[in-house]
């Protein structure tokens, strides 16, 4: 939950290529989530982003 009451249970994962994986961040929906890997993935970063929900496993897109 953040300071306006919203839960963040989706979260946006990157993984480097030493195959460490990091929360780069959460948010309240989905699309929201989608939106920031988009963006990261057109940046052309060599990382690897996915978006995941909380409490679930791991769905790479």
């Amino acid at each position: 939950m953040n300071d306006s009451g919203a839960l963040l249970l989706w979260l946006v994962i990157r993984q480097d290529d030493n195959g460490n994986r990091y929360r780069v961040g959460r948010y309240a929906t989905r699309a929201e989530a989608q939106k920031v890997v988009d963006s990261l993935g057109d940046r052309g970063h060599k990382q690897l982003y996915w978006v995941e929900r909380i409490g679930q496993t791991a769905t790479m897109n």
